[in-house]
């Protein structure tokens, strides 16, 4: 099989492992509180990533104050952020709402660029952010009620935290290598959230499908997605990569009807269409990034 064909097949799993998270939260928010199943995700994630860290003979560097503070900062925002206000945001929401949601993170993190880091906006940005606003008043207008609207603006949180995670990156004096990099973010996630889960202090008796969700909140998006993705990155160009981005709205909205059997209405199909849009959008290569 052609390398990149095969980064092709990797890339567009860990973005379907991302999908399954809206699965895993929906199944999680009724049964375990948000911070106690965020921490039980890093608890079983952490483990796990020390052990390949150990296996591969990867050593952390030395790390100065600074770079340890915006680390705190990404874990909280894009390890502990994304995962709690998501899973509160589908205690509102429909998940196939939420999987159209979240596909807007690319348009979010590109106007971040702009606003935050002072980027020079680009028609494309333009064009992609309003597919995605378009997408999210899409399902917005379906009249759910308050309650719905809380849950977007929950969803919508998660995906601000995620992208100022990716921002945040790019301000890393320090760059890590990938895999020390997501053990340090689990690592910090456990230690800003392990406060709130208890004390949330969760009874006992937990249902077995909730702590299935976690552990595969834990193991399947956080370990092995992060495994698919790094290996099919380094087989396919970036702005190749980027295009598979869109596999994880997709993915959620499938399985939220197939495995949760919601409903799929024109309003999930027109706000799903229009953020894809952007995600292909905003991958297209610049005109100076495609000449020889």
């Amino acid at each position: 099989m052609p390398q990149r064909t095969l980064g092709y097949i990797l890339l567009a799993l860990a973005m379907a492992t991302v999908g399954t998270t809206v699965i895993a939260s929906k199944l999680i928010v009724d049964a375990i509180p948000p911070f106690t199943a965020t921490a039980l995700r890093f608890a079983l994630a952490l483990p796990i990533l020390i052990l390949l860290i150990a296996a591969r003979g990867v050593r952390l560097p030395r790390l100065r104050p600074a770079t340890w503070a915006l680390l705190a900062l990404q874990a909280g925002a894009g390890s502990a952020g994304y995962t709690v206000l998501l899973i509160s945001g589908l205690a509102l929401l429909p998940a196939t709402d939420a999987g159209v949601v979240i596909g807007t993170l690319p348009a979010v993190t590109a106007l971040f660029a702009v606003l935050v880091l002072g980027e020079r906006p680009q028609p494309r940005t333009v064009l992609a952010v309003a597919c995605a606003t378009f997408g999210v008043m899409a399902v917005a207008w379906q009249g759910g009620g308050p309650g719905s609207l809380a849950g977007i603006a929950l969803v919508l949180g998660a995906v601000l935290c995620e992208s100022a995670f990716i921002l945040m990156q790019k301000r890393m004096g320090t760059p890590l290598s990938p895999l020390p990099q997501a053990t340090v973010m689990t690592g910090l996630g456990l230690v800003l959230t392990l406060p709130f889960a208890l004390a949330e202090a969760p009874g006992a008796g937990l249902p077995p499908i909730a702590l299935a969700a976690v552990a595969w909140y834990a193991l399947v998006p956080t370990v092995g997605g992060f495994l698919l993705w790094y290996a099919g990155a380094a087989r396919v160009p970036g702005a190749e990569a980027a295009v598979f981005t869109a596999v994880a709205p997709v993915t959620a909205v499938a399985l939220s009807v197939l495995v949760l059997g919601e409903p799929f209405g024109p309003a999930q199909g027109l706000g799903l269409a229009a953020v894809a849009l952007a995600v292909l959008i905003l991958a297209r290569p610049r005109e100076r990034e495609v000449r020889p």
